[in-house]
């Protein structure tokens, strides 16, 4: 699957299940492990674990297998490994204490 269907896919996930502040980061050229961090806030707990679980779902759905998946206890940073993308579903306490928009320093878009 080419990294825009995966992309698109994450996406329309992230907008069924109303995820807030979805934003897309361009990391080519800054990190070995991904091309594409897709980041989004949930507004409680359980919205964060339900939002990432349908991430999982839908590109299984697709064909494609998730690489791992990484927070679900605490529910505060939900992280879902796609390979070339990678999804951060995030408690909007912890999304602006890591900042990770600041912390890859590139230009977010989506």
């Amino acid at each position: 699957m080419q990294t825009e269907q995966i992309l698109d896919l994450v996406h329309n996930a992230l907008e069924d299940m109303k995820a807030k502040e979805i934003i897309d980061l361009d990391v080519r050229g800054r990190s070995t492990v991904t091309d594409y961090m897709v980041i989004a806030s949930g507004t409680s707990k359980r919205h964060v674990a339900a939002v990432a679980e349908d991430v999982i779902v839908k590109v299984k759905e697709a064909g494609l297998m998730p690489l791992g998946s990484e927070g679900q206890q605490s529910s505060d940073w939900i992280l879902v490994d796609l390979g070339d993308v990678v999804v951060h579903v995030m408690m909007p306490d912890a999304r602006s204490f890591y900042d990770l928009e600041r912390l890859w320093g590139v230009e977010a878009g989506a």
